[in-house]
């Protein structure tokens, strides 16, 4: 206790610093094209690169009239007082003012990485938007305004949901655990793992850039986590207690060497789950998947250590301040105990009716269609919204989304006929020189809104023909080598989750089968949720209710990312239920007593943390911008599904229909795997 007493002070100094630490960008491929072309336009022109921001000034009367030009004017002077904005290229005829003379845009150069210039836009779009007035509207746009904007929606998006959802919560642990002491310990292991994950997070943002998504989903599976797992403990050590004459210490071993045991592994599925996330070469993957692998760490570490020393000095407390029901069943559940017994003698039934409901749900997958996330991810009152729509009315519909090529010099007039003959340009800027580098910068309007699927065939075919040495980058560039990079690495990390969650099963099973079953159970579920999300998402089912514009796509993200934490999720479950039937199975080498008593005694657990779990992610689907509906609707979708369909049914049924080959063991197996028993002896 007093390890974790100073582990938890030590880095909740640094806490309350992590918000403004993480950063609010690294949505890119590295390595790409486009990554490669942002370096050498910031560094050679001026910083005229996709980070860079843009001012439009958009007004009832023309630019150069006096009340106009002297926002104009004031505009200039807030970029050029800020360290950041390198270079302050004012509005241009012919290049950044509109043929009617109304809209202009300043360009304020990227003197700063991309992280560095989110915030940036942090600061300056406010106060841009404060010079806008009699007829004049002033509006900051581009790339870095707009993870500005998306941050700042998303940060407000998940405070409102946490008010919604930990009253939602705390009910439900009240109910599940019957004891106001006892689910206090769920809140113990949360807070510790979260104040633990914030502060390290703030640690670690002086080493490396970390997307403030990181926090978000740490906050999320913290609480998830630590409620499941002290759901798991608690209930055990219960049944391990009371009603039984012997020390504390032998209930606390005994908890410990049963539902520990599963606890580790779960803990271990879920980081395996997460850690493939690690393939996608994305900053912003890379750190929102090592913030939550921290806050599942720590939650995990705490589980096995700090809950059994609270537990072994509450004791008998442990039930402290009990509501009328807190002994009723104890750990194994009644009702839950006549619902396996229905599955036994009803397996075809209700396996059929889960299975083909599990396929129907999944079915619409095949015509799921993904893309970086439009401009919709923001609200319409956002600057970087408005500032986008004043620029595609004066300019036309892909002039937010500007194309950039960087080419040597002397091949210069090869890539201006290469953009000059592409049917996906509408125009093409004057090119720029720097003698410093023999670099030439060309940009092009693309005739497309930056969101359309039409934006990345441009894009392909300017490059195949282009000559070498050019490299062609740009906000859409950026986005599109990051979709191309998405699609080539979700296959390679659907496999290695399904591949690694299978052998972690196989050794804390010891069975093959047992184990296939988890995983190939797991995918029915995360199918069906992308099922229900392309229904949702693309085709716009509900879309009002949800209060959001389909875009006619799932962003790009949802897949890989999305698919690695439903299936930590479900692997958690599925751990929960197979290692309580395999105990029961250890002690009688009955089947039947392992599937009914597996259900009885992990099923009221499941339901239990399953309701938080909803609760908590259907709170985002009713609040913030698109991608935390995304996150809500999809991940709450397959945790109903994942506890409902298939661990509380089509797991048990299956178990019924495998009988003893569900826990056979071939003797090779045994001599290669470690030995792991669940039943206490």
């Amino acid at each position: 206790m007093l390890v974790w007493l100073l582990v938890a002070v030590a880095l909740a100094v640094f806490a309350p610093g992590v918000e403004k630490a993480l950063s609010g960008a690294g949505w890119q491929a590295d390595g790409s094209q486009s990554v490669q072309e942002r370096a050498l336009a910031q560094r050679y022109f001026g910083g005229q690169a996709s980070s860079a921001l843009e001012v439009v000034v958009s007004a009832d009367r023309p630019l150069s009239s006096p009340p106009v030009a002297a926002v104009v004017v004031r505009a200039e002077r807030l970029l050029r007082s800020d360290p950041r904005i390198s270079t302050v290229v004012p509005p241009t005829r012919g290049v950044s003012i509109s043929r009617d003379g109304r809209t202009g845009v300043i360009l304020g150069g990227a003197g700063a990485d991309p992280n560095t210039m989110v915030r940036a836009a942090d600061t300056l779009a406010p106060e841009l938007r404060a010079l806008s007035g009699r007829g004049v509207t002033v509006a900051a746009t581009g790339a870095s305004v707009l993870w500005s904007d998306f941050n700042a929606a998303n940060r407000s998006a998940m405070l409102r949901s946490e008010l919604f959802s930990w009253p939602v919560t705390l009910a439900i642990l009240v109910l599940a655990f019957g004891s106001l002491v006892a689910a206090g310990l769920s809140l113990l292991l949360t807070m510790v793992g979260l104040l633990s994950t914030a502060g390290m997070l703030d640690l670690l943002t002086r080493v490396v850039p970390i997307s403030i998504w990181a926090m978000n989903f740490a906050l999320m599976f913290a609480l998830a986590l630590g409620i499941d797992y002290a759901l798991f403990i608690v209930v055990r050590f219960r049944a391990a207690h009371f009603g039984r004459d012997r020390p504390v210490a032998d209930s606390v071993a005994e908890t410990m060497d049963t539902a520990g045991k599963a606890v580790l592994f779960s803990g271990l599925t879920v980081l395996v789950s997460l850690s493939t996330v690690m393939l996608v070469p994305a900053p912003a993957f890379r750190s929102m998947a090592a913030g939550i692998m921290l806050a599942v760490l720590f939650v995990l570490a705490a589980t096995l250590t700090l809950l059994p020393v609270v537990l072994a000095k509450l004791g008998d407390r442990v039930d402290a301040l009990p509501l009328r029901w807190v002994h009723s069943g104890e750990h194994r559940s009644a009702r839950f105990g006549r619902w396996g017994e229905l599955l036994w003698r009803r397996p075809v039934l209700f396996g059929g009716i889960a299975l083909v409901a599990l396929l129907a749900l999944a079915s619409p997958v095949l015509g799921l269609r993904t893309a970086m996330p439009s401009i919709k991810v923001v609200p319409p009152t956002s600057s970087a919204r408005i500032g986008y729509e004043l620029v595609q009315r004066a300019f036309g519909p892909g002039a937010p989304g500007q194309l950039q090529v960087v080419v040597p010099t002397a091949q210069l007039h090869a890539v201006e006929r290469v953009l000059a003959h592409d049917r996906g340009i509408a125009a093409t800027l004057p090119a720029q020189q720097s003698r410093a580098s023999g670099l030439s910068l060309v940009s092009a309007v693309p005739r497309a809104d930056p969101s359309s699927p039409a934006i990345g065939a441009t894009i392909d075919r300017i490059r195949a023909q282009l000559p070498a040495g050019a490299l062609l980058g740009g906000a859409s560039a950026e986005n599109h080598d990051l979709q191309v990079v998405l699609a080539r690495t979700t296959p390679l990390v659907i496999g290695v989750v399904l591949g690694l969650g299978f052998l972690l099963l196989l050794i804390a099973l010891q069975a093959p089968l047992v184990a296939a079953m988890g995983v190939i159970t797991s995918l029915l579920a995360t199918g069906a949720a992308f099922g229900v999300g392309r229904l949702v998402f693309q085709d716009g089912f509900a879309h009002q209710a949800l209060g959001f514009a389909p875009q006619g796509f799932l962003d790009a993200w949802s897949p890989v990312f999305f698919f690695a934490m439903i299936f930590a999720i479900s692997m958690d479950y599925t751990v929960f239920l197979l290692s309580s039937a395999k105990e029961h199975f250890e002690r009688s080498g009955d089947v039947r007593d392992a599937m009914v008593n597996g259900v009885a005694h992990s099923g009221r657990v499941i339901f239990a943390a399953a309701a938080v779990m909803v609760a908590v992610f259907f709170t985002f689907a009713l609040s913030g911008p698109l991608p935390p509906k995304e996150m809500g609707v999809i991940l709450g979708v397959a945790v109903l599904l994942d506890a409902g369909l298939v661990r509380l049914l089509l797991l048990p049924v299956l178990l019924r229909l495998a009988g003893p080959a569900a826990w056979w063991q071939p003797r090779w197996l045994r001599r290669v795997l470690p030995e792991v028993r669940f039943a206490h002896d």
